[in-house]
């Protein structure tokens, strides 16, 4: 794919996603009803009906599958196996929790595969009306404002703020971070791809998270990588070689911070 497709489908993405969160998504925000998924996630009619339009309309801008997180696992796992050919990559509302709770931290996530790794990605906040977004090659960027410009505000861990899910984390590795933390500060706030986007513009320096999907990351790895940040997942082995649908996943802006992060957490497990 040339950079000046991509930057053609990149536009055509976030004007997607834009029209969707305006009709769909903001119209319903703290005033909808919700299910309960068998894994005890919520549900709502709004991630089917925003996850059927993306379904209809992205293959339109680039002919390829729609994987997404409302469809069963073995409708995902055969869509899976072609992203070395292409696919599109969607959480229609990442963060469902705080949608339905009102909590202004929520997401829509694309992200489109070539050659086994996401090549474009686009992360919008429906609320704050963020639109983070990156083209392998291409640089990341939050509205006109390259992240690429961010460095980091700390040289050590000990000094840095991290945003930690602890749920999914392995016993003893969430009993060390919370009885003997390395970094100064700890945050969560319950979306995993503006999590991504927020280690990539600086809010965060150093994230955690035992299990994520990979419509959870794919947009926001994309993103972090493109700002400069590292990645990896508890097996460390290459990241974008891993085959399944889920894995924690290990971050940080900074190189030298991720060494110093992942080192820590290496030995914590």
């Amino acid at each position: 794919m040339s950079k000046i497709s991509a930057t053609t489908v990149l536009d055509q993405v976030i004007d997607l996603a834009k029209d969707l969160s305006d009709r769909e998504i903001i119209p319903f925000f703290k005033n909808i009803s919700h299910l309960r998924k068998s894994d005890g996630s919520p549900v709502t009619a709004v991630d089917a009906s925003v996850q059927s339009a993306l379904e209809d309309a992205l293959p339109k801008i680039l002919k390829a599958p729609v994987l997404g997180e409302e469809m069963t696992n073995d409708q995902q796992m055969q869509i899976w196996g072609q992203r070395d050919t292409g696919l599109w990559c969607v959480d229609p509302i990442d963060g469902t929790t705080n949608f339905v709770n009102g909590i202004p931290y929520f997401a829509v996530s694309i992200a489109y595969f070539k050659g086994g790794e996401p090549v474009i990605g686009l992360v919008l906040n429906p609320i704050t009306g963020q639109v983070f977004t990156a083209e392998n090659g291409g640089g990341a960027w939050l509205g006109g404002r390259s992240l690429l410009q961010n460095r980091s505000r700390h040289t050590s861990l000990r000094e840095c703020v991290a945003s930690v899910d602890f749920k999914r984390l392995p016993e003893p590795l969430s009993a060390r971070l919370v009885s003997s933390p390395p970094y100064a500060s700890q945050r969560n706030f319950g979306a995993a791809a503006l999590e991504w986007c927020d280690v990539a513009s600086g809010l965060f320096d150093v994230y955690v998270h035992g299990n994520q999907k990979i419509w959870d990351f794919a947009a926001g790895a994309l993103i972090l990588s493109e700002a400069g940040g590292v990645m990896a997942s508890f097996t460390k082995g290459p990241f974008w070689l891993d085959e399944t649908l889920s894995r924690p996943v290990i971050a940080a802006r900074d190189p030298m911070i991720f060494e110093e992060w992942s080192n820590w957490l290496a030995l914590s497990l």
